[in-house]
């Protein structure tokens, strides 16, 4: 549940006209944007492309508002990337504002990025040189040097490969869960699935505390879903009872209290589902996209 959006600031020495141009001219991005630019100019409300110098394609979506010099947003499906390709779409937004002294601010937003970890996590720091870049052509008229990516040191490749299964498993699963008319085979899959994630987690690489919380978390909230509300209970307080246990807060803990209301519900204790769904929606959380997130789960009813 983190990782939802990874938010940047720069400044740049020219005006935010010089810089928007530098943000949507072909000629400017193909120098900063590792050799992509828009396949066409863009259009607020209609779709776009992204694509490299030989037309391989690196991203696609639709840009949803478009308001020059000031802001640029642009849902983002990545096409680099097969596995990454399958994430739902995340959004990015680009935001300039005068800063005086000739210099415009640049705030990047990456957001919606909550069912979309492996895009969350190429980009997370893949931002930061992107936009060294822009401002590099922008003041100096020269890119950067060609990145180098650091070879990464994979203690154990078995490890990596659970992550990655935990993750796909993880994400298969909302597609089940959100369909009107699964069948019972489709029920027992999503639980297999839900399973299968919580054991590639306690085996993966670079995993804490939040994973197993979380892993727990979509155990409960399946079981609940299918109505078995004593295995529903059993994994939500796995779920509450790791989280207070790491000092998870915020996001995880509102969760651990939406999933025990969810189970509660499921096994016929209303009264105490009611207080426990009270309880995750008075859990403060900081970050106004998670709170959206949050806010869109617990407006789903219990009954």
């Amino acid at each position: 549940m983190s990782g939802a959006r990874h938010v940047y600031r720069i400044y740049i020495k020219a005006t935010p006209e010089r810089v928007w141009e530098a943000l949507l001219d072909p000629a400017f991005t193909r120098q900063w944007f590792h050799d992509t630019a828009f396949s066409s100019p863009p259009v607020a409300g209609e779709a776009y492309r992204s694509c490299v110098s030989n037309g391989a394609p690196a991203v696609e979506g639709t840009v949803e508002v478009l308001d020059p010099p000031h802001r640029l947003v642009q849902t983002w499906r990545v096409l680099y990337d097969a596995a990454m390709s399958e994430e739902p779409p995340s959004r990015v937004e680009w935001t300039l504002t005068p800063a005086g002294d000739g210099l415009t601010q640049l705030d990047l937003v990456h957001g919606d990025l909550f069912r979309s970890p492996l895009t969350s996590a190429q980009v997370e720091h893949g931002w930061v040189y992107v936009l060294d870049g822009l401002k590099s052509v922008v003041e100096t008229g020269e890119p950067l040097p060609a990145l180098v990516a650091p070879v990464e040191q994979v203690d154990d490749a078995a490890a990596e490969w659970h992550r990655q299964l935990g993750i796909q498993a993880n994400n298969s699963i909302w597609d089940l869960l959100t369909k009107a008319d699964r069948t019972p085979e489709e029920d027992e899959d999503m639980v297999c699935r839900a399973y299968a994630s919580m054991y590639h987690w306690t085996r993966a690489a670079r995993t804490g505390p939040a994973n197993a919380v979380r892993a727990e978390y979509m155990l409960a909230r399946v079981q609940a879903a299918l109505g078995r509300g004593e295995l529903a209970l059993h994994h939500a307080q796995r779920c509450f009872d790791g989280a207070v246990a790491a000092g998870l807060g915020d996001f995880d803990l509102a969760y651990a209290h939406e999933a025990r209301a969810r189970a509660l519900e499921a096994a016929g204790r209303s009264d105490e589902a009611d207080a426990e769904l009270a309880a995750a929606k008075a859990v403060p959380v900081a970050d106004p996209e998670d709170l959206s997130i949050l806010e869109a789960d617990l407006a789903i009813p219990l009954r």
